[in-house]
């Protein structure tokens, strides 16, 4: 199948992403996190953006701090300054995103932009890092995809990898499930991969056919979020070529003892 042209997809198969790092001794989307992830041998971590007062990318999954912190503020409420002095744990605040790809220069990183205030400073950052090569841009939102890689082309107009938005990848599983290959094609001509649940729709995705009409495509699927070993190796085996997982070292292990790569 044929091969994006972006260093993203230069590691052997298969991508193992690291899902807001590794968090069982770190707190998740945190730099401890991420160099937790590579310190097991992760190549790939998963992340997500939200944009602070300022406009500065900031590493966080949710657009509040009520889950993490117990407090009502919003990520966009707070500057870059005020988010890193917040004590997450172990006295470790938010990062930025430029901070967390300057800080792990050998890691790819898949990031999820979570707002539409988050796609400019979110390309600002992967120009700044000079991270281009090393980053796949997604979104369940297709503007906001489209705004973030907009913006990380910078002045060189170097395009980056990304995967599809939610709706097109449910429009393709419509497709291929009915077996129309050349519009699956069709809808995947300008994405690298999809990154998918194992259902949608009432519908398995990673199946053998399913795969096959996303690898006509020249485009991988990575599945989301598995963490359990036997079913990472189901997967594996039957062809998806990656897994988003909150156990990259369990995953790693796997892949270390069956030897799954396929190039």
């Amino acid at each position: 199948m044929p091969r994006p042209a972006t260093g993203y997809f230069a590691p052997s198969l298969p991508r193992l992403l690291a899902h807001r790092g590794l968090a069982t001794s770190a707190v998740e989307n945190t730099l401890p996190a991420f160099r937790a992830a590579a310190q097991q041998g992760a190549l790939y971590v998963e992340c997500d953006v939200h944009a602070s007062l300022d406009g500065v990318a900031i590493v966080a999954h949710d657009p509040d701090l009520s889950r993490l912190l117990g407090i009502a503020s919003t990520i966009g409420s707070l500057t870059a300054r005020e988010l890193a002095a917040l004590d997450l744990g172990g006295g470790v605040g938010f990062c930025t995103l430029q901070d967390a790809l300057v800080a792990l220069p050998a890691t790819r990183f898949n990031i999820d932009v979570k707002s539409e205030a988050a796609a400019g400073p979110t390309g600002a950052a992967i120009v700044a890092a000079g991270a281009q090569q090393r980053v796949l841009l997604t979104s369940f939102s297709n503007a906001r995809r489209k705004a973030a890689i907009r913006a990380s082309a910078g002045t060189s107009g170097v395009a980056v990898a990304t995967s599809a938005s939610a709706r097109t990848f449910l429009v393709v599983l419509v497709a291929g499930t009915l077996g129309l290959a050349p519009v699956v094609r069709w809808l995947l001509r300008n994405v690298d991969a999809v990154q998918v649940p194992e259902t949608a729709l009432g519908l398995r995705v990673p199946t053998r056919r399913m795969l096959a009409l996303i690898h006509s495509a020249g485009v991988e699927m990575h599945v989301w979020t598995i963490n359990d070993p036997q079913k990472m190796a189901q997967l594996l085996a039957v062809g998806v070529d990656g897994l988003v997982t909150d156990r990259v070292d369990l995953a790693l292990e796997l892949v270390a003892r069956t030897k799954p790569n396929r190039r």
